[in-house]
């Protein structure tokens, strides 16, 4: 099902309809690999129900701290008419098949699309499980169905009385034939979903029961360090053994051809070890690139014409024939994931298979790359997810369980590796940088009429899903620039695709929205200014084909005491983000001082994000993602100099600190429209409200990330 259709189902699925089983709902026969084997009743992929009642939910996505492993289990608890607290959460094994994301095609989580993607069929896989539940107890009693119901993990019967538990009715259950049709509750029936709830996963992460891959201890285990050729390409020349081995611990040094891993008895001494061995690296053909040679080729490329991702009308003509032209060049850095759990993974290979403790959001493409790798069978590798430290998009790839297979293949016995934070840094695969070139021509009343815009930057779509690119075009880096919101005319919007030589780029937290949104949001600030007209109503007249991005746009500006004078040296920036589903707009407010500094005290969010399944959840995401977003614009770059990343640490790779963090207020738009994403378009609005406020508190525009010092007065 492509995705447009996917949100057209959505949105009539979320009025009540009736909803086919087959849709992303695995039958019984299907179920390869479960990880609860003792429920008789499993009516589908993602439940099982034992004797004793218990409630086992397969959770098809990761949780990496955005809510999932209580807002899916939501979704299955309102159908099935259980207490959501009660129901167990398994890390689903990986299976592309079984448990598909269906807005992407493989089993993954991101781009904010797991409760997008599951809304409809976790709902009618405890819808389904329900029916079958209340035809047994029917049948039991011999009585009609309709004149029974479900209720806390029972079914009653409302004339007599009569109740049985879902534990009592599993056996008789399970040898029903499993319905074709089921149908769901229209939203005002929902007694969960919309309603506040607190995270089932947070006792846990607090008293130490949960489990992350980097907490995997298995009998015999070994521990590995490991050091990767500090430039792009290069390779490693010499490492010193006998110096290694001599550190009490160290058991092997397993060389590579650009990487060595000291192996030990403990991460300590394998550290010392590794730094004992001081490898030596031949730095290959990219010793000499830096961040400015990356630049003038961008710059380069963007200066021809590109892939063209949209073509509506003449917008050269438009901008040539209009009463004035705006011109503006953007550009925005690489930019690390720096999670908390820096990268790990524990692998134990023998000649049967290949067991791998790892947290991914990939489970089933690192399978597929394990087996290419060691030449077993899919059954023989198997994957055991954890909770994620921190995902934004790093760990929707598989290298750093390469390269731990790579070293397990030359240690006998379960082999823990883990990056340290300078590996993890300066050995991310980064956020592309981008540049990008917009115009647009003006009427005498200031409305664009024409408008232009080229992307230039790396392709993460042609390396990770080269069938997705068409036409040249990768949709990820063109995403909310060939599609945004607004009337502005004739519009021509291409793609440059200009590849940094020696590095791989990937996701980011927000992925092409983030990018997009910054060089649309910024430039309508420009346009506006340049008209000489409220930033805010010149948005408006905009968008009036648009209701509900005005909607958020108003409710953000009322919040936030929009028109309201501020004192010298402060300023209020708006944006809007139309992404993933969802409608964001935020007003930040700055203070900035004599000296250039940037202080961000305010940000008003308001979110339409459709069905709202966990409101708290939903909240805590647009927290995250404005200081995610502030980090990066305030703060964040990737640079090189030889050929080598220059930072390392959260030193040199700044996070906001929590006297730095703003007042954040976040308000909720009611809405019965398909459920939209929230992972991720907090981080993307913030950055253009951000430059925004930065310019009507110093009339400085701030066209180039991250901020830095640009707010400083020159003396």
């Amino acid at each position: 099902m492509k995705r447009r259709d996917f949100l057209k189902f959505s949105a009539t699925s979320a009025i009540g309809g009736g909803l086919l089983l087959g849709f992303g709902l695995p039958v019984r026969a299907e179920i390869r690999d479960t990880l609860t084997t003792n429920a008789p009743f499993a009516p589908n992929a993602f439940l099982r129900i034992d004797r004793a009642g218990k409630v086992t939910f397969v959770m098809p996505m990761i949780e990496m701290g955005q809510g999932t492993y209580t807002s899916l289990p939501m979704l299955i608890a309102e159908e099935l008419e259980v207490d959501v607290a009660k129901v167990a959460v398994e890390h689903a094994p990986a299976d592309d098949k079984v448990y598909v994301n269906p807005l992407v095609g493989i089993q993954m989580t991101g781009g904010s699309t797991a409760v997008r993607a599951m809304y409809g069929p976790l709902r009618s896989a405890g819808a389904t499980a329900r029916v079958m539940l209340v035809s047994a107890a029917a049948q039991r009693w011999k009585v009609d169905a309709s004149a029974c119901r479900a209720e806390q993990g029972a079914v009653v019967h409302a004339s007599s009385g009569r109740k049985l538990g879902y534990g009592a009715l599993v056996d008789a259950a399970a040898k029903l034939p499993v319905p074709e049709k089921v149908a769901l509750k229209a939203p005002g029936e929902f007694k969960l979903v919309g309603t506040p709830h607190r995270r089932l996963d947070t006792a846990g992460k607090i008293n130490g029961r949960a489990k992350f891959g980097i907490d995997t201890r298995l009998p015999g285990m070994k521990f590995a360090a490991l050091a990767q050729s500090p430039s792009f390409g290069g390779k490693l020349v010499a490492v010193d053994e006998a110096k290694a081995k001599a550190v009490r611990g160290v058991s092997q040094v397993v060389r590579l051809d650009d990487a060595v891993a000291i192996v030990a008895s403990n991460t300590w001494a394998a550290k010392q070890g590794l730094a004992a061995a001081a490898p030596q690296w031949d730095a290959g053909p990219n010793a000499k690139v830096s961040t400015a040679d990356i630049v003038e080729q961008l710059a380069r490329a963007s200066e021809k014409p590109g892939a063209v991702a949209r073509q509506d009308g003449d917008a050269a003509k438009a901008i040539a024939g209009a009463a004035r032209k705006v011109d503006a060049v953007y550009e925005q850095p690489f930019l690390a994931h720096a999670t908390m759990e820096p990268m790990n993974c524990t692998v134990h290979l023998t000649k049967e298979g290949c067991d791998i403790w790892v947290g991914t959001q990939i489970p089933g493409i690192t399978q597929a790359v394990v087996m290419k790798l060691t030449g077993l069978q899919r059954e023989q590798v198997r994957i055991h997810n954890h909770l994620l430290g921190g995902g934004f998009g790093r760990r929707l790839e598989f290298d750093g369980t390469v390269r731990a297979v790579q070293i397990a293949q030359q240690v006998r016995g379960p082999v823990q590796v883990i990056w340290s934070r300078e590996e993890d840094i300066q050995h991310d695969m980064y956020r592309p940088y981008y540049y990008d070139r917009i115009s647009a021509g003006l009427n005498t009343q200031g409305r664009p009429v024409g408008w232009s815009h080229r992307i230039a930057g790396s392709s993460i779509v042609a390396r990770y899903s080269p069938a997705w690119m068409k036409g040249g075009v990768d949709p990820d880096a063109v995403e909310s620039s060939e599609n945004h919101p607004y009337d502005v005319g004739a519009i021509h919007v291409d793609y440059v695709r200009q590849e940094p030589p020696g590095i791989q780029t990937t996701w980011w937290r927000g992925v092409g929205v983030t990018r997009g949104t910054f060089v649309v949001e910024s430039f309508i600030d420009e346009l506006a200014a340049n008209a000489r007209q409220d930033p805010l109503a010149y948005r408006l007249a905009l968008l009036e084909k648009n209701p509900r991005a005005r909607a958020v746009l108003r409710l953000a500006a009322e919040r936030s005491g929009w028109g309201k004078p501020l004192p010298a040296g402060q300023g209020r920036g708006i944006a809007l983000c139309t992404g993933f589903g969802s409608f964001i707009a935020q007003v930040v407010q700055v203070s900035v001082g004599k000296d250039g500094g940037v202080n961000p005290t305010h940000v008003w969010c308001a979110v339409d994000c459709g069905i709202q399944v966990n409101p708290d959840t939903i909240r805590a995401q647009m927290e995250s993602g404005i200081i995610f977003g502030l980090s990066a614009a305030l703060h964040g770059e990737i640079t090189l100099k030889d050929g080598r990343v220059e930072q390392s640490n959260f030193g040199d790779y700044r996070v906001l600190r929590i006297n730095e963090a703003p007042r954040i207020d976040v308000a909720l738009v009611k809405s019965l429209a398909a459920p939209g994403g929230i992972g991720e378009p907090g981080t993307s609005c913030v950055m253009p409200a951000l430059t925004s406020a930065i310019f009507a508190a110093t009339d400085k525009r701030i066209r180039k990330l991250p901020v830095g010092d640009q707010a400083k007065v020159a003396t």
